[in-house]
């Protein structure tokens, strides 16, 4: 029975750069040789990996909308298993496209439709920009900007006077007053019989 599947296809950088529609062929010939039916493929994004992945530090994300037979997919599996240009994948099964993939799809396939030559390896992703509230842009805005600036004063008188020693001695005061509370339990083992507290 044919079902409807969103796979997530992480390709390797070095095939994009040389050429997205090639990397992007690479999936879905594969697709094709299997029986699928392609609804939608598309790039999904460019970005640094968790963690490496067959050397590398960074992935183009292709995500892909398709209908395919059940008993079709351990060989797909297994194709993408073999690739070394396609670093990971998941398929997923869906109960139809979500709204918009298709358009999203069809503006990727555009005549001035252009993919942004990934990044080095090493390259990190940029900073988010904060989005501005309105609540931010009021007068609690104000506010907000000297907070971070009391407290960096704060911080750095604190560092300025305080000696290492300091902190062992503030370490000292939390396990006396740790003890402390620790002793009430000390009156109820004195309540014990002779014979407990023999043993």
């Amino acid at each position: 029975m044919s079902q409807i599947y969103e796979g997530m296809f992480l390709l390797d950088n070095d095939v994009v750069r040389e050429g997205y529609e090639g990397a992007k062929a690479l999936v879905t010939s594969a697709l094709d040789k299997h029986g699928a039916t392609l609804l939608s493929v598309r790039r999904w994004g460019e970005r640094r990996l968790a963690y490496p992945i067959s050397g590398r530090r960074r992935a183009t994300f292709l995500i892909a909308y398709y209908q395919i037979d059940g008993g079709e997919i351990p060989g797909l599996r297994r194709e993408f298993d073999l690739s070394e240009k396609v670093l990971r994948y998941l398929f997923v099964s869906v109960d139809a496209v979500p709204e918009g993939e298709v358009e999203l799809a069809q503006a990727e396939g555009a005549s001035d439709f252009a993919v942004p030559e990934p990044p080095d390896d090493d390259a990190l992703d940029p900073e988010p920009v904060p989005e501005e509230t309105e609540e931010g842009a009021g007068g609690e805005g104000g506010e907000e900007t000297s907070a971070p600036e009391a407290s960096a004063d704060g911080a750095e008188k604190t560092s300025e006077e305080t000696p290492s020693p300091a902190g062992e001695e503030s370490s000292e005061e939390a396990s006396s007053e740790a003890s402390e509370s620790s002793e009430p339990s000390a009156p109820d083992e004195s309540d014990e019989t002779p014979e407990k507290q023999e043993a």
